[in-house]
């Protein structure tokens, strides 16, 4: 049997691709190139960036942002240490276990990943208040339906 004879293939050929899925396969392609692009502007490595923005939302220790990023706890905390001597992150007492520590980030590390991020925040928060709260129920029910579609790959 070939390729193009599977049933999946014959599926895919005949697959009529509305103008919302168009959409959405553009901004997973767009999104997919951000962090790269965000990453040159600021100097960091995608996963120094990555690490910044695990902890710009959450403060976590080294070992969560391992498992977070896929990585070993050595080199979790080999990118913790490029963030704390650049001064984008700080390693700080854990709330109830002083053994442990948290890394944050400062503010250079916010400033630095939010202020490329902010005219992308705007233009969405515009885009987001444009919609009634009907036709976001609506865009809300497709992402989530989306997410758990793209979801299935990991």
């Amino acid at each position: 049997m070939t390729e193009a004879s599977t049933p999946e293939a014959a599926w895919l050929g005949s697959w009529r691709r509305s103008d919302a899925l168009e959409a959405l396969r553009r901004l997973l392609a767009t999104s997919g190139r951000v962090s790269p692009a965000l990453a040159r502007r600021t100097g960091l490595t995608h996963t120094e960036l990555a690490v910044l923005e695990h902890v710009i939302e959450d403060p976590v220790g080294p070992t969560e942002l391992a498992h977070r990023l896929g990585v070993t706890s050595a080199a979790a905390s080999g990118i913790v240490d490029r963030l704390v001597a650049r001064g984008h992150a700080k390693r700080q007492p854990h709330e109830s276990d002083r053994r442990r520590t948290v890394v944050e980030a400062t503010a250079s590390g916010r400033e630095e990943v939010l202020g490329h991020m902010m005219p992308m925040f705007r233009e969405l928060a515009e885009l987001d208040a444009a919609f009634t709260d009907e036709e976001l129920a609506v865009v809300l029910r497709y992402l989530e339906g989306a997410t758990r579609a793209v979801s299935r790959l990991l």
